[in-house]
């Protein structure tokens, strides 16, 4: 596919300004080579990797040379595999040189919690994380090259407003698009999900799509686990990948899921810790108003791509549609939170991303947090044609909160497959899902 403009570049380029190190991590194939090289490209740096042996060799025999003689900045992609010698190497270039921009650094693992790496360049360097292709980063290259709406040409929206704003700010000041017709029906909602957004496979079907899934959880083990971790359960982790992909939108349970792999506990969240550290999976918190409660209530699990989970899966839209089919709904719910997830992970402003479930089972997908204690909560429902009495949940948290703290309930939003935007109540909104990428 043609190359895409990521919302993550012009983080890196402001944090290139104001820092000496930036790192630069997410999954494996999910774009942070071509990102690195265009950024060290338009600054006239230089660009190597360490996925290249004869490079990696130059790295550890002589990484003071390696770092400091090449134009700067200098883009080391796969840093991870230089290990602590080279992580330490840049530490002591930027303490001798403070300069702003020195060192854009990417890794497939979150390299700053690999234990065989102990420094952490805390204080020096930016993170940006880059996420697979999102919907409203499509939206902006169909909008760039002059293509038309549809189901693979979403929106058509100005680039640097895509860049730099969202649906979920404006949701948050009460500014909401209502009336007119959705042109995306749940059958391409469908096909977005399956379709994932790792650009490699991007146009890939069928037989083609499922091969090259499989490689790429077999070279993530073998390789980033493995090496990494010192591991060689790759069974097991394979398993538990399997059950995390089949367990999407639902909250963890660590000791249902040890029985079920046959596995002692610790065996498995030491797992699930891995799977987060090369970005197949993350976790909503939950939310309360109470810090304390917050922590000690269950997270709700979301596979990082829903291309990747649906191959797990071994499932396509076709199967997907049916009324009976029992993963939709989980699988269009992860769809939309990390649709979301990857928008405010590119904006200037903090909002914290959490779940909601009380003992009575009224729950949130989503409740959206700024800074200043406003909260939207969200909900999604695969159906296309919802029904009012599915925002009950909104309302009771909308009652709660009001009462509690009047004023930080923005919004409660139940987002569909329909082709409807309606206001159904005080605060209380119902829009199709392609809302958050449609301008």
């Amino acid at each position: 596919m043609e190359y895409v403009e990521r919302r993550a570049q012009q983080q890196i380029r402001a944090a290139l300004d104001d820092f000496r190190v930036v790192v630069l991590h997410g999954a494996r194939q999910c774009g942070k080579t071509t990102l690195a090289r265009a950024v060290a490209a338009e600054r006239g740096g230089t660009y190597a990797t360490l996925d290249d042996p004869a490079v990696l060799a130059a790295a550890l025999d002589d990484p003071q040379t390696f770092l400091l003689n090449q134009p700067h900045p200098l883009a080391v992609d796969e840093v991870q595999l230089g290990g602590d010698p080279l992580v330490r190497a840049i530490k002591m270039a930027v303490d001798d040189n403070g300069a702003p921009g020195r060192f854009l650094l990417t890794g497939s693992t979150n390299f700053l919690t690999v234990p065989t790496i102990s420094e952490s360049l805390a204080g020096r360097a930016a993170i940006v994380q880059l996420w697979p292709l999102s919907q409203s980063e499509l939206a902006q290259q169909a909008a760039r090259s002059g293509a038309g709406r549809g189901p693979e040409a979403p929106g058509h929206a100005h680039s640097d407003e895509l860049a730099s704003s969202s649906a979920i700010a404006a949701w948050f000041d009460g500014d909401f698009r209502l009336g007119g017709s959705s042109g995306t029906t749940r059958d391409d909602y469908l096909r977005r999900l399956c379709r994932g957004g790792y650009p490699e496979p991007f146009e890939f079907d069928g037989r083609p799509r499922q091969r090259w899934f499989d490689s790429y959880v077999t070279t993530v083990l073998n390789r980033d686990v493995v090496e990494l971790g010192a591991l060689r359960a790759v069974p097991a982790m394979q398993r538990l990948i399997r059950l995390a992909a089949a367990s999407t939108s639902t909250e963890v349970n660590l000791a249902d899921w040890s029985r079920r792999l046959g596995l002692d506990r610790r065996t498995v969240e030491g797992y699930l810790g891995w799977m987060h550290t090369v970005f197949l999976v993350h976790e909503l918190p939950a939310w309360a108003r109470n810090r304390t409660r917050r922590a000690v209530k269950r997270s709700k699990l979301h596979m990082a791509d829903t291309g990747l989970a649906t191959a797990l899966l071994r499932l396509d839209a076709e199967a997907m549609r049916h009324p009976t089919a029992t993963m939709t709904g989980a699988l269009v719910e992860t769809f939309v939170v990390n649709e979301i997830a990857e928008q405010i992970s590119a904006t200037e402003e903090a909002i914290g991303l959490h779940h909601f479930r009380d003992s009575s089972g009224r729950e949130a997908d989503l409740v959206l947090e700024r800074t200043d204690g406003r909260i939207v909560a969200v909900e999604v429902k695969a159906s296309a044609s919802p029904a009012p009495s599915q925002m009950d949940s909104l309302a009771w948290l909308r009652h709660l909160v009001d009462r509690t703290e009047p004023g930080s309930f923005a919004a409660g939003v139940l987002l569909h497959t329909g082709r409807h935007a309606l206001k159904l109540g005080d605060r209380l909104y119902m829009l199709p899902i392609d809302q958050l990428w449609t301008a």
